[in-house]
């Protein structure tokens, strides 16, 4: 038992360190780049990283939550909240289109810097999403879990194409919901006068989907989320 409890420790701990480890990479990476340029062009990645932390802490919350059955409420809570800011883990990946030559910076510490931020936030959004199918297999069973991760994962390549093209922000479902409503409802009464928004949705959402499918059969080859109680 004793042994068991050990090893439960040693991997929530590392389930910190290494995504903490990953971003302060990322942080020197931006530092050291803008000690050299001057400039402040890449500093918009830290807060970006911010951003990808939270579906990750959202989902920590969620599952905790789960296991100790708090009400209801708060539960749906941390997984409104994580479903929210999901979408911000992925989108770093769309960064990449900011990669151009600027002074004083060599092109390859620019695709090194921004490989090192969309790899770390595609690595939180899976490993939240880990967190919380988990929860919810325990639950509900593997069909449900693996519905709310397809799901999910879908919802982020919409949520993609909503800050990348139309320039959403998660918190915009507080400061403007009626424009961020409109803007939804508009794509999805007219789906064939806005072919990008499905074409966006559905590549980014299946290769996500295909990501993190690739990603569970390796940490979890027995069909089983490894997760610490």
């Amino acid at each position: 038992m004793a042994g068991s409890s050990n090893s439960g420790m040693r991997a929530e701990t590392k389930r910190w360190i290494v995504p903490a480890a990953l971003s302060l990479w990322c942080v020197l990476l931006v530092v050291l780049r803008v000690g050299r340029s001057g400039t402040v062009s890449y500093v918009f990645l830290v807060w970006n990283l911010w951003l990808a932390w939270i579906p990750w802490l959202a989902g920590q919350a969620f599952r905790s939550a789960s296991r100790r059955r708090v009400p209801a409420a708060r539960q749906l809570g941390w997984l409104a909240l994580w479903i929210l800011f999901l979408p911000n883990a992925p989108y770093i990946t769309t960064d990449l289109l900011h990669l151009t030559p600027r002074p004083w910076v060599p092109l390859w510490y620019d695709l090194a810097l921004l490989l090192s931020c969309a790899g770390t936030g595609l690595l939180l959004g899976y490993l939240s999403l880990l967190d919380v199918q988990g929860a919810v297999e325990e639950r509900f069973g593997r069909v449900k879990g693996w519905a709310v991760a397809a799901g999910s994962l879908f919802l982020s390549g919409f949520g993609i194409y909503l800050g990348r093209f139309l320039r959403w922000n998660s918190w915009d479902v507080l400061a403007d919901p009626a424009g961020l409503v409109h803007d939804i409802a508009v794509r999805l009464l007219e789906p064939t006068a806005h072919p990008r928004t499905y074409g966006v949705t559905l590549i980014f959402g299946g290769g996500l989907l295909l990501g993190y499918a690739a990603l569970r059969s390796l940490v979890a080859p027995s069909g089983r989320v490894i997760s610490q109680r």
